[in-house]
């Protein structure tokens, strides 16, 4: 039997408005409790939006069908009740709702390969080490023409990659366009599971320094963690861990990352709820580890959440340098209520605290959602009246409700117009497809003057325009990204990630701060440095 957008819509709002008093009214026996005047009060809300939805729907000014309906719901009427009340609360419908609990997982089921677009067409990036499309030769460059011989012409990545997945075991057929090879090159692809590591590199960036970059928390990071670690070995000297533009995930990853480095029953990070809600709770390290090499950890701006978990509970145990930008401020936590029709609320029901009393959320109020993610003051000082004071275990000073202050400030990078439009015009992308379709490379490859001449050739070509200044100005940056993509392609996405990496000027910088870093291990900070450097103001 059809539902009709009405009922529909009305069912929508019930089982939403329903779940957030429900939510409100957890703990210990308050279901039962709860007044008639909050009762009351949730019908009159439930009655005044179908209310004005019976108007929208019987005045307006076109028809409106099941689309329509759906995208009131769930993309106007409850996001917008939602961000009221603070940025981080959302309501999942069951599309949204089934990405979020594979994102978690950490695995899907599909090829391999990632996907983007470039002049209308759907092109591989590269594809993933040890999967199906990585085994069966598929190359960063080819064009996806077809997938199971429905043309990708007019497809978008979404919708390609969407044909792309499918249950374990199926089979996919590819057809691709390949710079120097005449015809379409088809592939049969069995699908398989398709890990998404959240340790995407781990490798000794120095002799006896490794180097860890974690993307985000999901159900596989610290084991992900505990792996490169034992890759290293037991000589380990000191540790890099980058936590730049890692937008967070799950709370006991971020515990148990910790864990790798802190001592056994130190408190990782709190979580403070409405009074008489939910009880508060307090997270510590489980196990604990011995190791006393130094740690520096790199954060950005948007370093969140959890990731900010993991530097702050560093910092305030003075187990590791943190070094980079002030991080985002994502203090806030969401309990996801699974609710009717495979949807989701994800509403905030604690915040978060640091193990030195700090609380990580930056303050909203009287912010619009688009300038709370893309408009921050930095130009406040790190020690404003307005921060929160407090100390770590040995007596620094730390400053809290605006995100992690670094220890020392690393200043973000900026790119420049000839940059820019290397970029945008997919320019080494481009011409390593170019260069490998008749040559190849070796480990030891250096990217010399013969090579920069076909480079600069190649972007006369493709009537990209620069300069013979521009170019000398960004030498070092043009050759590590020719080097990057050569080795994308030839050696797989982690060898290209390392050329790049080892290039980065911030990478760089927080190395230079490993004695710094080894003095805090050791305790033996002069006085000085015990409060946070003018650096960081």
């Amino acid at each position: 039997m059809m539902v009709s957008p009405m009922r529909r819509a009305l069912f929508s709002a019930t089982i939403f408005l329903a779940a957030c008093g429900f939510a409100g009214s957890l703990a210990g026996g308050r279901v039962a409790a709860q007044s008639a005047t909050d009762e009351s009060a949730l019908r009159d809300s439930m009655k005044q939006f179908t209310d004005v939805y019976a108007l929208v729907e019987a005045n307006y000014a076109n028809k409106l069908d099941q689309d329509h309906v759906d995208k009131a719901i769930y993309d106007g009427a409850i996001p917008g009740m939602l961000h009221v009340l603070d940025p981080h609360s959302n309501f999942y419908d069951p599309k949204a709702y089934a990405q979020m609990r594979e994102d978690q997982s950490g695995k899907y089921y599909g090829v391999g390969m990632r996907i983007q677009m470039e002049n209308s067409k759907v092109v591989v990036v590269v594809p993933m080490e040890g999967t199906p499309a990585y085994r069966a030769g598929i190359r960063p460059g080819d064009v996806i023409m077809a997938v199971d011989g429905k043309s990708a012409e007019h497809m978008d990545t979404v919708a390609v990659a969407a044909l792309l997945k499918g249950p374990r075991g199926t089979h996919v057929s590819v057809t691709m366009a390949r710079e120097g090879t005449p015809k379409p090159l088809v592939f049969d692809l069995t699908r398989d599971e398709i890990p998404e590591n959240s340790v995407d590199l781990a490798f000794m960036i120095r002799p006896g320094i490794g180097y860890i970059r974690i993307t985000n928390e999901m159900e596989t990071t610290s084991r992900e963690v505990q792996q490169a670690l034992d890759k290293f070995g037991p000589n380990l000297q000191g540790l890099v861990i980058d936590l730049r533009d890692n937008p967070g995930g799950l709370l006991n990853q971020a515990v148990d990352v910790c864990d790798k480095f802190l001592q056994k029953g130190q408190v990782v990070v709190s979580q403070r709820a409405r009074k008489g809600v939910f009880p508060d709770q307090v997270y510590t390290v489980p196990s604990g580890s011995s190791a006393k090499y130094p740690i520096v950890v790199l954060v950005d701006r948007n370093t969140a959440s959890a990731a900010e978990i993991i530097s702050g509970a560093l910092q305030d145990h003075d187990r590791a340098l943190i070094v980079g930008e002030t991080t985002f401020g994502k203090g806030l936590v969401q309990t996801v209520f699974p609710i009717a029709e495979d949807s989701g609320l994800a509403l905030t029901t604690y915040h978060y605290f640091t193990p030195s009393g700090r609380l990580i959320q930056r303050d909203y109020n009287g912010v619009s959602l688009y300038d709370y993610y893309y408009v921050r003051n930095d130009a406040l000082p790190a020690n404003d009246t307005n921060k929160e004071v407090e100390k770590t275990d040995a007596g620094r000073i730390v400053y809290g409700g605006g995100g992690i202050t670094p220890d020392e400030k690393i200043p973000a990078m900026k790119s420049n117009h000839f940059e820019d439009e290397m970029l945008m015009h997919y320019a080494f992308f481009d011409f390593s497809k170019r260069y490998l379709s008749n040559h190849t490379v070796t480990k030891d490859l250096v990217v010399d003057a013969a090579m920069q001449q076909q480079f600069k050739d190649f972007l006369r070509a493709q009537k990209i325009d620069f300069t013979d200044k521009e170019f000398a100005d960004n030498l070092d940056w043009v050759k590590a990204r020719i080097k990057t993509e050569l080795f994308t392609s030839q050696f797989g996405q982690a060898a290209g990630a390392q050329v790049i990496t080892e290039w980065d000027p911030q990478v760089n910088a927080a190395l230079k701060y490993m004695p710094e870093a080894l003095a805090l291990e050791n305790h033996t900070l002069p006085a000085e440095q015990k409060t946070q450097t003018a650096s960081t103001k």
